[in-house]
Parts: structure tokens; sequence; C-alpha cells
């Protein structure tokens, strides 16, 4: 299964600003089988234009008003468990332990992210396609840069997993 990720969009209901970065993700999606939004889509209009390029679950940013969406969501694919959340709770250990989780999807911080934890847990974070941040600086490496971007999650009949952070060209 192939799953891409997106969150923090925060499109308000512009059609046209919608339809042309729908063109990009079309492209960026093409094949995957499910999208997840990890929240703060902020547009029905969006949100219906995601799920015609794939079955879209999306849960609740702070800035939703869109009736039916839930905080938390969780789904199996493989073996993995997988949780999405907009925002990482205060003590994610004691979390990803309550809900019996593999990976947590989040948003919030429009920072990409994929970050393996202590306790056997992977998160991942795609950032923003459209307010992007950079990434924290780290020791040795050149500034990071602010970059819209998306990630993908494969996991293959092995239960082998990959993922990858695609930035865009907006």
């Amino acid at each position: 299964m192939k799953i891409g990720i997106i969150s923090d969009t925060h499109f308000n209901e512009e059609e046209d600003k919608i339809n042309k970065f729908i063109v990009k993700l079309k492209n960026v999606f093409k094949d995957v089988d499910e999208i997840i939004h990890a929240g703060d889509v902020c547009s029905q209009i969006f949100l219906n234009e995601l799920n015609k390029i794939a079955p879209t679950r999306c849960v609740k940013g702070y800035f939703d008003e869109i009736r039916d969406l839930e905080d938390f969501i969780k789904f199996i694919v493989g073996r993995y468990n997988i949780g999405v959340i907009h925002k990482l709770p205060e003590n994610v250990e004691e979390f990803v332990k309550k809900h019996n989780l593999n990976i947590l999807i989040h948003g919030h911080t429009h920072r990409p992210l994929i970050k393996g934890t202590e306790y056997n847990v992977l998160l991942l974070n795609p950032g923003s396609p459209t307010k992007p941040k950079a990434p924290f600086k780290k020791p040795g490496f050149k500034t990071p840069i602010a970059r819209p971007s998306v990630m993908t999650l494969n996991i293959d009949e092995d239960n082998i997993l990959s993922t990858f952070i695609i930035n865009l060209k907006i």
C-alpha cells in the first residue's frame, strides 16, 4: 500500500488556488492508494478534490471547521497500527502505548520530520505544502531552507516500510 501524506494546507475556499495546487498533487500522488491529511485542511472544497485523487482520511486541526472530522484516527496497514493526529500530545510515549501504535502521523509544526523513537514508534510529519517552515538546524550541516513538502509512505506485501519527503515546486 502506498499512502500520500499531507498537512497544514490552510486553504480557504478560493477555487482557483485549489485547482492549481490539485494539478501538482495529482502528479505527486498519482499512484497512491490513499491520502492522509493531518489537519488544518480548512477547506471542504480542497478535501473533496483530494478524495478525487484517492480516498482521503483527515483529522481536525486547530483551524478546521469542517463537520465530522475527528481529533484522532487509527487504522491498520499490514502489521502496522497507524495513528493520525494534528498536534503531538505532551507525552507522546504514553499516547502511542495507550493506542498501541507503530506509526504516528502528525502535522501542526509545518516542518517535515521522519523520526524513530526509543520506544519503537515512527513519527511522521509531512510539513506544509503552502506555509512551510525550515527544519531545525543541526550542528555540522548547512542551515535548512523552508520548502513546500508532502510525504509518501510505502508498506509492501512483506511489511517493509519506506517513507519519503517530497519537496514541491509551487
